[in-house]
């Protein structure tokens, strides 16, 4: 179920693997993305998809000081390559894979475990009948148990691409994260930090995101479009021409699901998202090819197998014990975060940016197995100021 990034890795897969399936939707497949999807480069030439980068960059900084002083702007050079999708090729690719499956434009109302099969019936009162039914429909599913951790955080964006008076970041340049706040008041300071995120897409055209890490309530959208127009007015740039808009609103610490529930799920709805960075696509790349190769072969080998026991195989795969451990210190240090106030955020940040670039970056992607994990936590944790350890260890802000 599903027809977003998600749906199609996890379809493609299935496909290829030679199982009959069937896909619902509320929406074509065609429809475009509409929302930008980063990632570092290396992430993608290890999958071998670099061709589906529409923008790479090799100018890749970050500006953690308070933007007072010469010293303060100084930017945090990465070194990294940093890559955009082309969002139409991402899709069509996926979709070229997916090749002969007919998509049925249905909303689920209802499904019920009936043994062998599940059962989903959707609105237009039309049942589908499957060994396994896999809800790839996004993070707000309603078919997915998973328990109450109180309320989630959130993390939210808005963007524009667009032209400019006068470019908002250097020729060639892409920004990770700018939290330079000489644009704020001491008010605007001491409420929940964004940054902006931002690059150059050649001819006159720029991308500027504000975004904001995660928080319960999340900033609105309104709040992230004053803060983004009074730190570019700050800098005496000015939006020309607006060629697209986009808003981001997904959940960062979203509980795990209920690993024992026959419904399994994929994306958003398995709660993929990276607690760390917030990013998913990588990890939808990585490892839908595991789950397709798991649920095959339990097809193959034990046919009989009823929905439930075909759900667990694939839960096994999807969240092992290792990914769990590793996820539930990914939540354990955004708690920590959500707790930093501005200016504890930039000393942070420079901190971590420190790290040599395949600890950071690997970080970042969630590719590092749990011991080298855990040991970056800790010379993470031996280098940040006795601030930063503080809130590190107890979780609340050292800021007066």
């Amino acid at each position: 179920m599903g027809a977003g990034p998600a749906a199609l890795c996890i379809v493609a897969e299935l496909v290829e693997h030679g199982l009959n399936v069937t896909a619902l939707a509320s929406h074509t497949p065609e429809k475009p993305w509409p929302n930008t999807y980063g990632i570092w480069a290396e992430e993608v030439e290890t999958l071998g998809l670099e061709s589906l980068l529409g923008h790479r960059w090799s100018n890749t900084v970050s500006f953690f000081g308070d933007g007072s002083d010469p010293n303060g702007k100084k930017p945090t050079i990465h070194n990294f390559d940093y890559g955009l999708f082309d969002q139409n090729s991402l899709q069509q690719s996926l979709l070229k894979r997916c090749q002969g499956l007919i998509w049925n434009l249905e909303t689920a109302e209802e499904i019920k475990v009936l043994g062998q099969e599940t059962e989903v019936t959707c609105k237009s009162g039309k049942k589908y009948k499957a060994r396994l039914v896999i809800d790839a429909s996004g993070h707000r599913s309603r078919f997915i148990r998973r328990p109450n951790n109180g309320p989630v955080a959130e993390q939210a964006a808005y963007g524009v691409v667009g032209r400019f008076n006068s470019p908002p970041v250097e020729k060639n340049q892409f920004v990770l994260m700018d939290f330079r706040p000489d644009h704020l008041s001491q008010q605007e300071k001491n409420e929940p930090p964004s940054f902006l995120y931002a690059m150059d897409f050649g001819d006159d055209i720029f991308f500027v995101e504000e975004t904001s890490l995660a928080c319960s309530p999340p900033l609105s959208w309104s709040t992230l479009r004053a803060r983004l127009q009074a730190r570019l007015s700050h800098r005496g740039v000015e939006i020309r021409e607006i060629i697209h808009e986009e808003h981001c609103l997904f959940p960062m610490n979203l509980p795990l699901p209920d690993r024992t529930q026959p419904v399994l799920a994929f994306g958003g709805a398995a709660s993929m998202v990276h607690p760390a960075s917030g990013y998913m696509v990588g990890a939808l790349l990585r490892r839908a090819p595991a789950l397709g190769e798991q649920l095959a072969l339990a097809m193959s080998i034990k046919p009989n197998l009823d929905s439930s026991a075909l759900a667990q195989k694939g839960w096994e795969v999807l969240w092992s014990k290792e990914l769990v451990q590793r996820h539930r210190l990914y939540q354990f240090g955004l708690s920590r975060l959500m707790s930093f106030k501005e200016d504890e955020l930039r000393d942070f940040f420079a901190t971590f940016f420190r790290l040599p670039t395949k600890d950071w970056s690997r970080f970042l992607a969630n590719t590092l197995p749990l011991p080298k994990l855990i040991l970056v936590m800790l010379k993470l944790f031996w280098i940040a100021p006795w601030k930063i350890r503080r809130g590190m260890i107890f979780g609340i802000s050292t800021s007066k």
